[in-house]
């Protein structure tokens, strides 16, 4: 098979889905059996975490202190066959994949994050030296149906993961908390979620097409003496900015403590 996937979570089943609109040439495992049903759904193959390891590519899709344990009995197995390893684990570094392995292998290391469910998200990947461009670009190819990939320097991935990785559940925190505020205000909660929602994937767009500094977007929303301007004083009074802030640099602690 083309690709293996060790473990099969939100986040390898997202990828699966957009990895299966290009490829069918997958083989799913886990520990549970739960991705057996994916399987079927995608029209793949399922079988046992050896068979996945004997793929030509295989994605690490278990957590950063299972990755161990997973890894270990694989090595003989990886020795022999040296696939392609594509891990997903956030805070361990390309070396530490590596050594876990317990031999140089190609390794290609992501951090997507949820929305590739929907061809919607951010991956940022980096690479050791025995991934060769043909390889690296065909699985840049692969994964066109996930959403953007970008290629960031490995030091600055942690950093950028507690934005793009976590910040999709900040987004939806706001989202609720929006859809709330406007429920107290007497909208009927269907039409509030989806007012929400559509207002900030909208904001998004326009910020990613204009290219124009948020302050710029917010500024033109923000009559003089009116309802937007008093909405983000309400905000910057209760700390909002610093709080997001404070969220971003806690994620990315968090990210280095897992690496270690």
């Amino acid at each position: 098979m083309k690709y293996g996937f060790l473990g099969c979570g939100n986040m390898g089943s997202a990828l699966a889905k957009a990895l299966s609109k290009t490829t069918t040439d997958l083989l799913l495992s886990d520990r549970s059996g739960k991705a057996a049903v994916l399987a079927a759904e995608l029209g793949c193959a399922y079988g046992t975490v050896a068979e996945a390891a004997a793929c030509r590519r295989v994605f690490l899709g278990v957590k950063p202190q299972m990755m161990a344990d997973v890894l270990r009995p694989l090595q003989p197995a990886l020795a022999a066959h040296k696939p392609l390893l594509i891990s997903m684990a956030a805070g361990l570094t390309v070396a530490r994949i590596e050594e876990l392995a317990g031999c140089r292998l190609p390794v290609i290391r992501i951090m997507p994050n949820t929305p590739v469910a929907v061809g919607k998200g951010v991956i940022l990947y980096c690479c050791n030296d025995l991934v060769d461009e043909a390889t690296l670009a065909d699985f840049l190819n692969d994964m066109q149906y996930a959403g953007t990939l970008d290629a960031l320097d490995e030091k600055l991935i942690d950093a950028a993961c507690a934005v793009s990785g976590c910040g999709p559940a900040y987004v939806y925190m706001f989202i609720e908390a929006m859809a709330d505020g406007a429920v107290a205000s007497g909208l009927p909660r269907e039409k509030a979620l989806k007012y929400a929602a559509a207002t900030l994937s909208g904001a998004a767009e326009m910020a990613l097409v204009t290219q124009q500094p948020p302050q710029a977007l917010k500024d033109a929303v923000c009559s003089p003496g009116g309802s937007t301007i008093a909405g983000v004083r309400a905000l910057e009074e209760r700390g909002f900015r610093g709080t997001v802030m404070d969220a971003i640099i806690a994620a990315y602690k968090r990210n280095v403590e897992l690496g270690k």
